[in-house]
């Protein structure tokens, strides 16, 4: 959520830079300004009544112990007028800090200052490629045929038991995505994150707190009973572990890394782009999250583009990177590089992580804050990545590494998965 003092000082730049992910936008904060002075305005009319209100109350005693019955009636009738006026102001400032509050709550995050222009997927920034595509040999098939041809997993049997798009993994199949998981984990914890193992519901104010509410409610899967959601991302529930929370700033950057299964509503359509394990509803993440000093985030995150680059050299998949263009970018995110390996089988790019920086967008809807070294609690800044989401990798490694004899797998994970091909 932006802060109201950095749309009063900064109005101008603020409507400039979120134009980038929609000009719509500029008229939010245009009405978010109006609503800030008008409940500014009611505040200031409210403390001031009351404090003649007090003042007048004051002279009560005085009167009566002066005999002056008439004079005190009439104090404590202005009094109780100047009451009336209080509570007029106070809950006309409550219903428009209210309608405020409704307002801002929608409006995306400001993208950074490099974030290219552009509303769509095809005006994203290209920022390096690496790797060369394999050459595979004749006859190569997509991955959603080797899965069948190896036995590695059953989408028509995950249909049976829950409903399209959640795979069973199967013998070598379910090694192999364990395999991907211990090694994203065990490099991340090289890299220095602690590992964590969060809840797989959250409630509300979790989803609030990271930007999932109430922008993205209809994209989550909701207990209704009980009001809580299953986790899109890790990203959820690690975030919120520091809602609330007034870090030291010694103590920043705070690194957290974990594994949890993730759970989108939204499929997709029909087509090819979201056969097999493109696109589906419940999918395996190890996720990377940081709480930064605001001077430190974007160091932070190009470390974390490395940390990525260095988990798909190891696999041996060739990979682009993409600056997002501001209508392409989440909600919350300030600037986000998107990472895509080359499907040699599909003859595309297929996505694999998102590595953002939020800035204090979530910061201020968690109430995250540091104290900084004048003593003042400052709002911090929040960072996470995709290090890396399984299906789109699983199936690239499949797909790239198909063989005559059988599947290749790669070396960094042989000694995970106990094998070396797939036959």
């Amino acid at each position: 959520m932006l802060t109201l003092q950095y749309l009063r000082e900064n109005t101008t730049d603020a409507k400039t830079r979120i134009s980038k992910k929609n000009p719509k936008h500029a008229s939010a904060i245009d009405e978010v300004l109006r609503l800030d002075e008008a409940a500014r305005k009611a505040k200031a009319n409210m403390e001031m009544y009351q404090a003649e209100a007090n003042a007048l109350a004051k002279n009560v005693g005085k009167l009566l112990k002066a005999g002056d019955l008439v004079g005190a009636e009439s104090v404590k009738t202005n009094t109780a007028n100047l009451k009336e006026r209080v509570r007029a102001f106070e809950e006309d400032y409550k219903k428009t800090e209210h309608q405020l509050f409704e307002v801002l709550v929608t409006i995306p995050n400001l993208p950074h200052h490099s974030v290219p222009e552009g509303l769509t997927p095809e005006e994203n920034e290209l920022v390096c490629e690496w790797g060369q595509v394999p050459i595979l040999p004749e006859g190569s098939v997509p991955h959603w045929e080797l899965i069948k041809r190896y036995d590695l997993i059953d989408f028509e049997l995950g249909a049976k038991i829950t409903g399209a798009g959640f795979p069973v993994y199967k013998g070598k199949g379910a090694r192999l995505q364990r395999a991907m998981i211990n090694f994203f984990l065990d490099e991340a914890t090289k890299a220095g994150y602690r590992e964590v193992m969060v809840p797989l519901l959250v409630n509300g104010e979790s989803g609030f707190g990271t930007g999932q509410l109430p922008d993205k409610e209809g994209q989550m899967y909701h207990c209704t009973v009980d009001d809580l959601y299953l986790i899109p991302t890790a990203e959820v529930p690690i975030t919120n572990i520091y809602r609330e929370v007034i870090l030291k700033e010694e103590d920043l950057p705070v690194k957290n890394a974990g594994y949890t299964p993730c759970f989108r509503r939204e499929a997709g359509a029909w087509g090819a782009h979201v056969r097999g394990l493109n696109r589906l509803h419940q999918f395996d993440k190890v996720e990377i999250v940081q709480i930064a000093h605001p001077n430190e985030s974007y160091k932070i995150l190009e470390e974390m583009v490395k940390h990525v680059q260095g988990l798909l050299e190891q696999l041996e998949l060739p990979y682009r990177i993409l600056r997002l263009c501001g209508g392409d970018m989440g909600f919350g995110s300030a600037l986000t590089y998107d990472f895509e390996t080359y499907s040699t089988a599909q003859g595309r790019w297929l996505e694999v992580s998102s590595t953002s920086n939020f800035e204090n967008f979530q910061a201020n809807r968690l109430k995250c804050r540091f104290k900084n070294k004048e003593g003042k609690n400052q709002l911090v800044h929040t960072l996470n990545g995709s290090a890396l989401a399984l299906p789109r990798i699983l199936a690239t490694i499949l797909e790239n590494n198909q063989t005559t004899e059988g599947i290749r797998i790669p070396d960094v994970l042989v000694p995970y998965c106990g094998f070396s091909m797939i036959s």
